[in-house]
């Protein structure tokens, strides 16, 4: 099509979804933090004033030295729920973490490290494009920017009438592949109840055109902000949340495949979480050496085996090199072995709590190693093959 409307949508740290998974995010980065080859894999759900947390650990009894009750309710107060029904100080915390099967371990602690397994089968994707300057889809990219800047202002105390749980949603219209304008903004957020709906829209109105460029903004006919009118019951006590439900969110809002494995709560042990950053990873520096103007990679794993099952690239007819043609040398790039993945992005270390919220792809890598993946280091090599 030469002509079309695609969308994607965001949610914030707020959202019941993204409570669970900066919390079980949050479990990660403290075992690993004391012992960067613990194995993790914690699932959070949160509801009226109760979390429980459930999942398999491997590693040092870190809760000797940190609750798991104050990680939880710190998390919480980060996030700000300090109202009825969900407060820090008051919820109701259930811990049913408990140690990892033997059977999965074997195949991933192995003698000789190099020679670690895969934590389970599965399919990973990684995608970028040309799209934004951090070559990410274009929707999913400024629905992301909506959120955290109104997330930033809420923290810093400009917004104090504005409440942890909202969401976004972008349309924008291209032409001949490339997005141009929005045809539509929808965005919903929690408020303090003495705000009418036509206060909350002039509050919302700056946030969304400073996250978008120059012009894209749409028309106000279709510039929705609650559009029920009223949104002051929210977070956990309007809906329960659970951890990985919002891996659209989480990855290319839709513009990808998707293996359908979650991240938050995962070590990098985890190939559903560290094969889609290494996909993520080769994609973006494919673009940014400008090999293609699009990048699509799927890995496959199985348990206990250290080496993809298989490796696809697809340039979308966007590159004169075939897809099949960088799938045959990758390897000579990357060591995309478990192991070899977590030498090369660093992935042992507690980085996870950022990632939790606002997209795990399209962000700034950070100087503790957070977003690793998002790094352009690759450019000369791929150059070098091709």
């Amino acid at each position: 099509m030469k002509e079309y409307t695609f969308t994607s949508e965001s949610v914030s740290e707020g959202h019941p979804d993204k409570v669970c998974d900066l919390i079980s995010d949050n479990i990660v980065d403290l075992f690993l933090s004391k012992d960067p080859d613990s194995r993790v894999a914690a699932e959070t759900m949160v509801t009226t004033n109760k979390v429980v947390i459930s999942g398999e650990v491997n590693g040092p009894d870190v809760f000797k030295e940190v609750s798991i009750e104050d990680l939880v309710r710190n998390t919480i107060k980060k996030i700000g729920y300090d109202q009825k029904g969900f407060n820090w100080k008051t919820v109701l915390i259930e811990n049913n973490l408990h140690q990892q099967s033997k059977d999965i371990a074997v195949g991933v602690d192995k003698k000789n490290e190099k020679e670690q397994g895969a934590g389970d089968q599965g399919i990973m994707f990684g995608y970028a494009c040309e799209e934004t300057e951090e070559l990410m889809p274009a929707p999913i990219y400024y629905s992301h920017l909506i959120l955290e800047s109104l997330a930033n202002a809420r923290h810093n105390g400009e917004e104090k009438l504005l409440l942890p749980d909202s969401k976004s949603q972008v349309s924008l219209d291209y032409k001949n592949g490339i997005p141009y304008k929005a045809s539509a903004i929808v965005v919903s957020t929690q408020h303090d109840p003495s705000l009418k709906q036509k206060d909350v829209k002039e509050i919302i109105r700056p946030y969304v055109v400073n996250s978008l460029p120059e012009g894209w903004m749409c028309d106000e006919k279709n510039f929705f902000v609650n559009p029920t009118g009223r949104f002051v019951i929210g977070g956990p006590v309007g809906d329960c949340g659970l951890t990985g439900r919002k891996i659209i969110v989480d990855t290319y809002g839709g513009a990808a495949p998707h293996g359908g494995g979650a991240f938050s709560g995962k070590d990098p042990s985890k190939v559903d979480r560290s094969g889609a950053y290494a996909a993520r990873y080769l994609a973006k520096n494919i673009v940014a050496a400008k090999l293609a103007e699009k990048c699509t990679i799927q890995l496959s794993y199985a348990i206990g085996i250290a080496k993809p099952i298989s490796i696809y690239i697809n340039t979308h007819g966007s590159a004169t090199i075939k897809g099949n043609e960088i799938s045959n040398k990758i390897s000579k790039i990357m060591d995309l072995s478990p192991y070899g993945i977590k030498k090369k992005l660093s992935l042992n270390r507690p980085i996870y709590g950022k990632t939790a919220a606002y997209g795990h792809f399209g962000r700034k890598p950070g100087n503790k190693g957070e977003f690793s993946w998002e790094k352009t280091d690759l450019i000369e090599s791929l150059k070098s093959i091709f």
